[in-house]
């Protein structure tokens, strides 16, 4: 693990395999666990140019092992071990399948950056935990692999995530405007990025994205997700439920904060719906979340960017036509698009992301904010695994 903060000369990493390509792969699967995505990634200029990406779907019974692993159970251990070599093969099969789609050859990618399958994430304590082997990565792969981004910065005090929005202000930051950026995956996260130079991004956790809506989706119909949100668009919101699901602490709390699926998972919801009088129609619950989300993400971005009039999305959620249309609604005053419209594709922004990680621990340059994730100082983030 490195160990340096920005001051320091950049690191000398002996692997020989180490050009000056400025090609580098990004893997990501979030906390709805659907699937891995791998993107290659051309970072020679400011804006990352995207060579070709894929995404491979995560395996059911890998699906449903990674998702008890967030939650305390029996021989967690054994089960932690079994699926963090699951999770490395996974990476490795659609980082084979993405250079077989662009050939290009391994020898000619400077590095992975891998994110790893997060299964429990806590800032309380001070720890978080994300597998998916990178040994195993760098081995079957031959490409140096950087993973585990999140624990440096926990070791300096911060809460380890969120990591985007550093990258988010290198790529889209307008010299005139402030904007935010929005990333809708099974948490919901904003990135606040100032027009002017000198005034902090602030960015956040600001509760569930997709993961309720999915799990729900999920147990009442056994579709991994809810498509346009079509089926929550069959529902009324139920407002009691919304009140009490909003009413958690976590809504409350100021920035900095993060949070993960090992908080808002389905006993969460159950246990706001064991509060009201009769339980709603399942339709109901799926309308009622996907407000949730809305509300939560319009509540932060009102409070804490009031003056900002772009908002631009990314991740799953950008593609789930009934949230994003009662979004635009509910903040009416502010432009809505997706980060496709400034030159980087919503769905690829968060593997994209880690490639960049993986490129700044790589040149020896911090890839935290400390305003974002509460950090003592800015921190090369990760760990090394030469090829």
């Amino acid at each position: 693990m490195l160990q340096s903060d920005s001051s320091t000369p950049s690191p000398q990493f002996p692997d020989k395999s180490v050009t000056s390509s400025e090609l580098y792969i990004g893997l990501m699967s979030g906390t709805s666990m659907d699937a891995m995505d791998a993107v290659l990634v051309d970072l020679s200029a400011k804006l990352p140019v995207l060579q070709g990406q894929v995404s491979r779907p995560m395996p059911a019974s890998l699906r449903t092992q990674l998702q008890s692993l967030c939650q305390p159970g029996e021989n967690e251990i054994e089960k932690m071990c079994q699926a963090d070599l699951a999770v490395a093969i996974l990476s490795v099969e659609a980082i084979n399948e993405l250079l077989r789609a662009t050939k290009v050859e391994a020898s000619a990618i400077r590095a992975i950056g891998s994110h790893g399958q997060t299964i429990r994430h806590l800032p309380a304590i001070g720890n978080t935990l994300q597998i998916g082997n990178p040994s195993l990565i760098a081995e079957q792969t031959g490409i140096t692999t950087v993973a585990d981004f999140r624990r440096r910065d926990m070791a300096a005090g911060g809460e380890g995530a969120p990591l985007v929005p550093a990258f988010h202000d290198a790529v889209f930051r307008h010299p005139e405007c402030a904007r935010v950026i929005a990333n809708i995956g099974g948490i919901a996260n904003i990135t606040v990025i100032p027009a002017e130079a000198e005034q902090q991004v602030i960015g956040f956790d600001t509760g569930p994205g997709n993961t309720l809506m999915d799990d729900w989706c999920y147990r009442h119909s056994g579709r991994r997700y809810d498509k346009n949100g079509s089926w929550a668009a069959t529902g009324t919101i139920c407002q009691p439920l919304l009140e009490t699901l909003l009413a958690d602490p976590f809504f409350s709390r100021l920035p900095p904060k993060s949070t993960g699926k090992e908080y808002f998972h389905h006993s969460w919801l159950w246990h706001g719906i064991t509060q009201l009088d009769a339980a709603p129609k399942a339709e109901d619950v799926q309308a009622t979340l996907l407000e949730l989300t809305v509300q939560s993400l319009a509540h932060d971005i009102q409070t804490h960017a009031p003056a900002c009039r772009e908002v631009y999305l990314c991740g799953g959620g950008a593609q789930n036509t009934a949230l994003v249309r009662r979004l635009t609604r509910v903040l009416a005053n502010c432009h809505i698009a997706t980060t496709d419209s400034l030159g980087l594709p919503s769905q690829w922004v968060e593997a994209t992301a880690f490639a960049w990680l993986a490129r700044q621990t790589l040149h020896g340059l911090p890839g935290n904010l400390p305003a974002v994730t509460n950090a003592s100082g800015r921190r090369i983030l990760g760990g090394v695994y030469p090829a």
